[in-house]
Protein backbone atom coordinates (compact mmCIF):
# COMPACT_ATOMS: atom_id res chain seq x y z
CA UNK A 1 0.00 0.00 0.00
CA UNK A 2 1.52 3.69 -0.79
CA UNK A 3 1.95 6.56 1.63
CA UNK A 4 -0.70 8.29 0.55
CA UNK A 5 -3.61 4.99 1.03
CA UNK A 6 -2.05 5.06 4.37
CA UNK A 7 -2.35 8.24 4.92
CA UNK A 8 -5.88 8.19 4.64
CA UNK A 9 -8.30 7.50 7.77
CA UNK A 10 -7.58 9.10 11.29
CA UNK A 11 -3.75 10.29 12.35
CA UNK A 12 -3.62 10.96 15.99
CA UNK A 13 -1.83 13.80 17.00
CA UNK A 14 0.33 12.06 20.43
CA UNK A 15 -0.10 13.75 23.56
CA UNK A 16 3.89 13.98 25.27
CA UNK A 17 2.76 12.16 28.70
CA UNK A 18 4.93 13.66 31.77
CA UNK A 19 5.86 12.53 35.23
CA UNK A 20 4.55 14.13 38.38
CA UNK A 21 8.09 15.84 38.19
CA UNK A 22 7.39 16.82 34.28
CA UNK A 23 10.01 14.50 33.41
CA UNK A 24 8.99 12.89 29.72
CA UNK A 25 7.09 9.73 30.72
CA UNK A 26 8.32 7.37 27.89
CA UNK A 27 6.47 4.43 29.81
CA UNK A 28 3.57 6.45 29.35
CA UNK A 29 4.49 7.14 25.75
CA UNK A 30 4.72 3.55 24.87
CA UNK A 31 1.22 2.76 26.67
CA UNK A 32 -0.27 5.84 24.69
CA UNK A 33 1.02 3.87 21.05
CA UNK A 34 -0.27 0.78 21.96
CA UNK A 35 -3.28 2.37 23.17
CA UNK A 36 -3.89 4.06 19.57
CA UNK A 37 -2.49 1.06 17.79
CA UNK A 38 -5.36 -1.12 19.12
CA UNK A 39 -7.32 1.35 18.43
CA UNK A 40 -6.73 0.93 14.96
CA UNK A 41 -5.83 4.45 14.16
CA UNK A 42 -4.09 4.55 11.17
CA UNK A 43 -1.01 6.22 11.62
CA UNK A 44 0.34 8.42 14.30
CA UNK A 45 1.60 11.97 14.85
CA UNK A 46 4.89 13.19 17.00
CA UNK A 47 6.11 15.95 17.95
CA UNK A 48 2.88 18.21 16.82
CA UNK A 49 0.72 20.79 18.44
CA UNK A 50 -0.82 18.26 20.80
CA UNK A 51 2.44 17.05 21.83
CA UNK A 52 3.59 20.60 23.29
CA UNK A 53 6.44 20.15 21.09
CA UNK A 54 7.44 23.72 21.97
CA UNK A 55 8.02 23.05 25.94
CA UNK A 56 10.62 20.04 24.78
CA UNK A 57 14.32 20.44 24.17
CA UNK A 58 16.29 19.02 21.37
CA UNK A 59 17.07 15.99 23.17
CA UNK A 60 13.63 15.28 24.54
CA UNK A 61 12.69 15.03 21.16
CA UNK A 62 14.83 12.75 19.66
CA UNK A 63 14.51 10.52 22.85
CA UNK A 64 10.42 10.97 22.33
CA UNK A 65 10.66 10.07 18.49
CA UNK A 66 12.60 7.02 19.09
CA UNK A 67 10.52 5.76 21.77
CA UNK A 68 7.10 6.23 19.42
CA UNK A 69 9.26 4.54 16.75
CA UNK A 70 10.07 1.62 18.97
CA UNK A 71 6.69 1.10 20.30
CA UNK A 72 4.87 1.00 16.81
CA UNK A 73 7.52 -1.30 15.46
CA UNK A 74 6.61 -0.59 11.92
CA UNK A 75 2.59 -1.14 12.14
CA UNK A 76 1.50 2.27 11.00
CA UNK A 77 2.91 4.87 9.67
CA UNK A 78 4.94 7.55 12.15
CA UNK A 79 4.63 11.40 10.72
CA UNK A 80 7.10 13.77 12.60
CA UNK A 81 6.23 17.35 13.70
CA UNK A 82 9.29 19.88 11.98
CA UNK A 83 8.11 23.44 11.43
CA UNK A 84 8.75 26.46 13.06
CA UNK A 85 9.22 30.53 11.97
CA UNK A 86 12.34 30.17 11.52
CA UNK A 87 12.98 28.70 8.05
CA UNK A 88 17.03 28.40 8.31
CA UNK A 89 16.44 26.68 11.97
CA UNK A 90 13.71 24.02 10.30
CA UNK A 91 16.35 23.37 7.25
CA UNK A 92 19.10 22.74 10.27
CA UNK A 93 16.61 19.81 12.19
CA UNK A 94 15.84 18.55 9.05
CA UNK A 95 19.29 17.83 8.00
CA UNK A 96 20.61 16.61 11.54
CA UNK A 97 17.40 14.40 11.98
CA UNK A 98 17.77 10.46 11.82
CA UNK A 99 14.67 9.70 9.50
CA UNK A 100 14.74 6.30 10.02
CA UNK A 101 11.12 5.16 10.54
CA UNK A 102 9.60 8.45 9.24
CA UNK A 103 7.59 8.27 6.65
CA UNK A 104 6.43 11.96 6.40
CA UNK A 105 6.67 15.35 8.29
CA UNK A 106 3.70 17.64 9.13
CA UNK A 107 5.13 21.28 9.18
CA UNK A 108 3.43 24.03 10.34
CA UNK A 109 3.26 27.20 8.75
CA UNK A 110 5.36 29.91 10.39
CA UNK A 111 3.91 31.38 13.28
CA UNK A 112 3.81 35.12 14.72
CA UNK A 113 6.33 36.41 11.86
CA UNK A 114 2.95 36.45 9.94
CA UNK A 115 4.59 36.15 6.59
CA UNK A 116 3.07 36.96 2.96
CA UNK A 117 1.58 34.46 0.95
CA UNK A 118 4.58 34.82 -0.96
CA UNK A 119 7.10 34.68 1.99
CA UNK A 120 4.65 30.83 3.09
CA UNK A 121 4.98 30.09 -0.45
CA UNK A 122 8.81 30.47 -0.06
CA UNK A 123 9.10 29.03 3.66
CA UNK A 124 7.48 25.57 2.12
CA UNK A 125 9.34 25.70 -0.88
CA UNK A 126 12.56 25.51 0.80
CA UNK A 127 11.26 23.28 3.65
CA UNK A 128 9.94 21.10 0.75
CA UNK A 129 13.19 20.78 -1.26
CA UNK A 130 15.55 19.73 2.20
CA UNK A 131 12.92 17.09 3.47
CA UNK A 132 13.85 13.70 2.61
CA UNK A 133 10.16 12.37 3.27
CA UNK A 134 7.12 13.84 1.80
CA UNK A 135 5.48 17.10 3.54
CA UNK A 136 2.53 17.63 4.71
CA UNK A 137 1.33 21.22 5.61
CA UNK A 138 -0.14 22.62 8.16
CA UNK A 139 -2.89 25.31 8.23
CA UNK A 140 -3.63 26.58 12.03
CA UNK A 141 -3.91 30.46 11.91
CA UNK A 142 -5.58 30.14 15.15
CA UNK A 143 -2.08 29.81 16.58
CA UNK A 144 0.00 30.96 14.09
CA UNK A 145 -1.36 34.36 13.55
CA UNK A 146 -1.95 33.92 9.99
CA UNK A 147 -3.58 31.89 7.48
CA UNK A 148 -2.68 30.03 4.32
CA UNK A 149 -5.38 30.71 1.55
CA UNK A 150 -6.43 28.14 -0.38
CA UNK A 151 -4.76 29.39 -3.25
CA UNK A 152 -1.32 29.47 -1.62
CA UNK A 153 -2.10 25.66 -0.80
CA UNK A 154 -2.25 24.66 -4.29
CA UNK A 155 0.15 26.28 -5.61
CA UNK A 156 2.81 24.40 -3.21
CA UNK A 157 0.60 21.25 -3.98
CA UNK A 158 1.23 22.01 -7.62
CA UNK A 159 4.67 22.94 -7.38
CA UNK A 160 6.34 20.87 -4.95
CA UNK A 161 6.61 17.02 -6.04
CA UNK A 162 6.76 15.90 -2.26
CA UNK A 163 3.90 18.15 -0.73
CA UNK A 164 1.55 15.83 -0.83
CA UNK A 165 -1.12 17.20 2.05
CA UNK A 166 -2.33 19.70 3.93
CA UNK A 167 -3.51 19.33 7.61
CA UNK A 168 -6.29 21.95 7.37
CA UNK A 169 -7.03 23.79 10.82
CA UNK A 170 -8.40 26.60 9.87
CA UNK A 171 -11.82 25.55 11.03
CA UNK A 172 -13.01 27.67 7.32
CA UNK A 173 -15.19 24.98 5.60
CA UNK A 174 -15.20 27.30 2.18
CA UNK A 175 -11.55 27.74 2.31
CA UNK A 176 -11.06 24.32 2.67
CA UNK A 177 -13.48 22.79 0.14
CA UNK A 178 -11.67 25.07 -2.16
CA UNK A 179 -8.70 23.48 -1.64
CA UNK A 180 -10.60 20.17 -2.28
CA UNK A 181 -12.09 21.17 -5.38
CA UNK A 182 -8.85 22.53 -6.91
CA UNK A 183 -6.22 20.18 -5.34
CA UNK A 184 -3.99 18.38 -8.18
CA UNK A 185 -4.88 14.79 -8.53
CA UNK A 186 -3.46 12.33 -5.22
CA UNK A 187 -2.92 15.37 -3.06
CA UNK A 188 -4.73 14.84 0.12
CA UNK A 189 -6.78 17.22 2.29
CA UNK A 190 -7.05 15.61 5.99
CA UNK A 191 -9.34 17.76 9.08
CA UNK A 192 -7.36 19.29 11.32
CA UNK A 193 -10.26 19.65 13.59
CA UNK A 194 -12.04 17.02 15.52
CA UNK A 195 -15.38 18.69 15.97
CA UNK A 196 -15.71 19.16 11.56
CA UNK A 197 -14.00 16.25 10.41
CA UNK A 198 -17.38 14.53 9.09
CA UNK A 199 -18.93 17.24 7.06
CA UNK A 200 -15.29 17.01 6.05
CA UNK A 201 -15.27 14.10 4.71
CA UNK A 202 -18.55 14.09 3.35
CA UNK A 203 -16.64 16.90 1.38
CA UNK A 204 -13.88 15.14 -0.15
CA UNK A 205 -11.54 15.18 2.98
CA UNK A 206 -9.27 12.09 3.05
CA UNK A 207 -9.47 11.94 7.09
CA UNK A 208 -7.89 13.75 10.23
CA UNK A 209 -5.37 14.12 12.48
CA UNK A 210 -6.96 13.98 15.97
CA UNK A 211 -6.81 15.00 19.28
CA UNK A 212 -9.61 12.85 20.34
CA UNK A 213 -8.49 9.86 18.64
CA UNK A 214 -5.77 9.91 21.68
CA UNK A 215 -8.84 9.16 24.23
CA UNK A 216 -11.47 7.51 22.24
CA UNK A 217 -9.51 5.85 19.33
CA UNK A 218 -11.75 3.25 18.21
CA UNK A 219 -14.87 5.39 18.22
CA UNK A 220 -13.32 7.74 16.57
CA UNK A 221 -11.11 6.21 13.51
CA UNK A 222 -14.87 3.98 12.73
CA UNK A 223 -16.60 6.83 12.46
CA UNK A 224 -13.82 8.35 9.82
CA UNK A 225 -13.98 4.72 7.98
CA UNK A 226 -17.35 4.67 7.78
CA UNK A 227 -17.49 8.33 6.24
CA UNK A 228 -14.78 7.73 3.83
CA UNK A 229 -17.25 4.08 2.88
CA UNK A 230 -20.38 7.21 2.64
CA UNK A 231 -22.02 5.03 5.70
CA UNK A 232 -22.97 8.20 7.63
CA UNK A 233 -25.97 6.68 9.52
CA UNK A 234 -23.02 4.71 11.20
CA UNK A 235 -20.41 7.71 11.18
CA UNK A 236 -23.05 10.07 12.38
CA UNK A 237 -24.08 7.66 15.03
CA UNK A 238 -19.86 7.68 16.71
CA UNK A 239 -19.99 11.05 16.21
CA UNK A 240 -22.61 12.57 18.27
CA UNK A 241 -21.07 9.96 20.64
CA UNK A 242 -18.50 11.80 21.60
CA UNK A 243 -19.40 15.07 19.97
CA UNK A 244 -19.88 16.83 23.06
CA UNK A 245 -16.41 16.06 24.83
CA UNK A 246 -14.55 17.62 22.17
CA UNK A 247 -15.32 21.31 23.08
CA UNK A 248 -14.44 20.09 27.16
CA UNK A 249 -10.78 18.93 25.88
CA UNK A 250 -9.99 22.31 24.38
CA UNK A 251 -11.73 24.46 26.68
CA UNK A 252 -8.39 25.07 29.05
CA UNK A 253 -5.99 24.31 26.68
CA UNK A 254 -4.85 21.90 24.47
CA UNK A 255 -3.96 18.93 25.18
CA UNK A 256 -5.18 19.50 29.32
CA UNK A 257 -8.39 18.08 28.69
CA UNK A 258 -6.56 14.91 26.48
CA UNK A 259 -4.79 14.34 29.15
CA UNK A 260 -7.51 14.16 31.91
CA UNK A 261 -9.12 11.42 30.22
CA UNK A 262 -6.03 9.39 29.48
CA UNK A 263 -5.38 9.70 33.45
CA UNK A 264 -8.56 7.92 33.69
CA UNK A 265 -8.10 5.61 31.69
CA UNK A 266 -5.23 4.44 33.06
CA UNK A 267 -2.89 5.14 29.88
CA UNK A 268 -0.56 8.27 31.24
CA UNK A 269 -1.04 11.08 33.52
CA UNK A 270 -2.13 14.47 33.14
CA UNK A 271 0.32 16.45 34.00
CA UNK A 272 1.18 19.06 31.52
CA UNK A 273 4.16 21.83 31.26
CA UNK A 274 3.81 25.79 31.85
CA UNK A 275 2.69 28.28 30.39
CA UNK A 276 -0.07 25.03 30.56
CA UNK A 277 -1.69 24.33 33.66
CA UNK A 278 -3.86 21.28 34.70
CA UNK A 279 -7.96 21.89 33.88
CA UNK A 280 -9.95 23.46 36.65
CA UNK A 281 -11.64 21.51 39.36
CA UNK A 282 -15.02 22.24 37.57
CA UNK A 283 -14.05 21.29 34.23
CA UNK A 284 -12.43 18.19 35.18
CA UNK A 285 -15.71 17.15 37.03
CA UNK A 286 -17.59 17.98 33.24
CA UNK A 287 -15.39 15.23 31.83
CA UNK A 288 -15.57 12.94 33.98
CA UNK A 289 -19.24 12.90 34.10
CA UNK A 290 -19.09 12.70 30.15
CA UNK A 291 -17.02 9.40 30.29
CA UNK A 292 -19.41 7.96 32.93
CA UNK A 293 -22.04 8.54 30.65
CA UNK A 294 -20.25 7.79 27.45
CA UNK A 295 -21.14 4.76 25.55
CA UNK A 296 -18.87 4.33 22.39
Amino acid sequence: MSLLNKLKGTGVALVTPFTKDLEVDYNGLTNLVKHVIKGKCEYVVVLGTTGESVTLSKEEKIAITATVIKAVKGRVPVVLGVGGNNTEDVIHTLKSTDFKGIDAILSVSPAYNKPSQAGIVAHFKVVAKASPVPVILYNVPGRTGSNMLASTTIKLARECKNVIAIKEASGNVEQIMSIIQQAPDQFLVISGDDGITLPLVAAGAVGVISVVANVYPLAYSSMVRAALKNDFVKSRKFHYGFYGLIPLLFEEGNPTGAKVVLKRLGVCGDDVRLPLVKVSIDLEKRIHTFMKSYKS
